[in-house]
């Protein structure tokens, strides 16, 4: 059974091409594989080739189709080039993710220059980055769907991550304007904010911390990476054309 019906929507993306960053691993590693189930042949880009590697082999071991193309993502010589590339392989491209991130969490008064510019480079500098080199593709094409994914550190906060938090708030704004702006060109832009989903940071937490964590989570459980990847193929679909500027939250709850 495709992805498309075990959703029950009308996801077929088939012919589509779509990029994915931070795609050599968890909620990147979901969307892409996702993304190429419902039949979009998925650009995958990350600075880990040997990862990229492996996501490509699972899309391409359950009959999709996929190319890794590695890329420093904070690097504007280095996303033009990539778009370059995808311009003269494809000639367009329908979907983007933004997902690459990172996290360097401390306290605000022990937290270093390079810290917080790590984190905000990588997360909303490199947002900023491929959605106008993506815009610009899309402008010409009359059509696109880029989906940011922030985080709900970023509509609530969380102690310890104020660079963190701060670049998944950029984020959501830089989403919102860019909405207002394509709109007319049939191009929408939303954000993705997810809760706590598990993971190997989530693992490390502990059974006792864990147990906390899921007594703020009305849903009771953490969310999987699928429950988010879900999210993000929705927001790609022909059933979201009239959805644009928002922010879906993927958190069972924990911030209603």
């Amino acid at each position: 059974m495709s992805d498309s019906k075990q959703l029950g929507l009308s996801t077929d993306l088939s012919g589509q091409i779509a990029m994915v960053t931070g795609a050599s691993q968890g909620l990147g590693k979901a969307c892409a594989e996702r993304l190429a189930g419902c039949g979009a042949t998925v650009i995958c880009v990350a600075r880990n080739a040997a990862k990229l590697g492996d996501t490509v082999s699972a899309i391409e071991s359950a009959g999709g189709q996929a190319v890794a193309l590695p890329c420093d993502v904070g690097s504007r010589e280095s996303v033009q080039a990539l778009f370059a590339e995808v311009d003269s392989k494809y000639g367009k491209l329908d979907i983007l993710v933004n997902n690459a991130g990172i996290t360097r969490d401390t306290l605000l008064p022990r937290m270093t220059d390079e810290q917080w510019d790590d984190v905000i480079q990588t997360n909303l500098t490199s947002c900023f980055l491929f959605c106008r080199e993506a815009s610009k593709m899309m402008m010409s094409a009359r059509y696109g769907r880029i989906i940011n994914m922030s985080s709900v550190s970023g509509l609530i906060g969380n102690p310890g991550q104020t660079n963190y938090s701060a670049s998944k708030a950029g984020m959501i704004g830089l989403t919102r304007s860019l909405a207002r702006e394509l709109g007319k060109r049939k191009i929408t832009i939303n954000a993705v904010a997810p809760g706590f989903i598990a993971s190997d940071m989530t693992d490390a937490l502990g059974d006792d911390m864990l147990k906390e964590v899921k007594k703020r989570i009305p849903a009771n459980r953490l969310g999987q990476a699928d429950d988010v990847a879900a999210a993000v193929v929705f927001l790609a679909s022909a059933g979201a054309s009239y959805i644009t500027g928002q922010v879906l939250t993927v958190d069972g709850g924990m911030t209603c």
